[in-house]
């Protein structure tokens, strides 16, 4: 259940943009103009937590990943974001725009590429969302749409990413094994945003947690099974929160304890569904509560674990040993 969400909307500006409050009304252009601003400054603020609880120079960093659904422009958020923190013009820089809920173990993917392909860098990977691009007033003739307002809320996360830690400087937390990409074909009409005059336009089939539950069991084995992993109460598990219904049945299809997938019952409750921010608050309330209970990993005292998330143009779940459409992580 979802008890809270977020968001950068206020009555007032809500009062002053009546085209954002009424269905199918043109209002592209309010909106463009508000999370162009909001999205990088949303950023900021997670990068900011992010690199200060890192410890080391802003001058470190050497690559930037900025995902977002919420509006597109250029310059781009990422170098909005680059300006607002201050980072060195010579960062290289990666802008993902339209990735939705698979956007936070996509971003997680490339910045293990990344990292692993160029000696010493430090990849700044945020994401930042709101749901400003799908708020309107509501008609009984389009229920997605009313399920897709109730269901998401506005946050921003933000992670660093390296490989060949500094064990001086530097505290890593999870360790990215493995990543794999998978979507399930003929899925196109589960889940669809179309971008309109009235803004991002949502479609959500009713089936789709189904369809998720169905495939999932085959898509895990394939991912986990070379590392030699069966059990899947064995492993902890960050799994994107697309909702209430999602979660139930991946338990259920997946016999898991009742506990596993507690992180994720948390961030949805907490925050709703931030579509590509939800991975890694995932991630960080999964790691908060096992030191909070003194464990002996971040990872809920175990060893490995997988990262599961969702694209929104295919159905698709992913795979990766920490992140990504579904991922598989192991724990420092």
């Amino acid at each position: 259940m979802i008890k809270k969400r977020f968001m950068v909307l206020t009555e007032e500006f809500l009062k002053n943009s009546p085209n954002m409050c009424e269905y199918m009304t043109p209002s592209l252009n309010t909106r463009q103009d508000l999370m162009i601003t909001e999205i990088p400054m949303l950023g900021k603020e997670a990068a900011t937590k992010a690199i200060d609880e890192w410890g080391l120079p802003r001058s470190k960093i050497t690559h930037l990943i900025f995902c977002t659904t919420s509006g597109i422009d250029m310059p781009s958020a990422d170098i909005r974001l680059i300006k607002l923190l201050g980072l060195s013009p010579s960062v290289n820089r990666l802008m993902m725009y339209q990735q939705g809920c698979s956007g936070g173990g996509m971003v997680l993917r490339l910045a293990k590429d990344i990292a692993e392909n160029n000696k010493g860098s430090r990849v700044l990977v945020v994401c930042s969302e709101t749901m400003a691009s799908i708020f309107c007033g509501p008609s009984e003739n389009h229920v997605d749409l009313l399920v897709g307002q109730a269901l998401f809320g506005d946050g921003a996360a933000a992670i660093i990413v390296g490989s060949d830690p500094d064990s001086e400087t530097e505290r890593p937390l999870f360790e990215i094994v493995s990543a794999n990409q998978t979507f399930i074909p003929n899925t196109e009409m589960a889940i669809r945003l179309q971008m309109r005059e009235e803004g991002l336009i949502l479609h959500l089939d009713k089936e789709t947690p189904d369809i998720i539950s169905e495939n999932i069991q085959n898509v895990l084995t394939k991912a986990v099974s070379p590392h030699g992993l069966s059990d899947w109460n064995s492993l902890f598990w960050v799994v994107h929160p697309g909702g209430r219904r999602i979660l139930d049945n991946l338990e259920l299809k997946l016999n898991l304890n009742k506990h596993k997938l507690r992180a994720s019952r948390h961030v949805l409750s907490e925050y709703g569904n931030m579509t590509s921010a939800c991975a890694l608050f995932v991630i960080d309330e999964m790691r908060r509560k096992s030191l909070e209970d003194g464990k002996s990993t971040t990872g809920e005292g175990l060893d490995w674990g997988v990262l599961i998330g969702r694209f929104l143009d295919s159905k698709s779940i992913g795979k990766m040993m920490f992140d990504e459409i579904e991922v598989t992580i192991r724990t420092e």
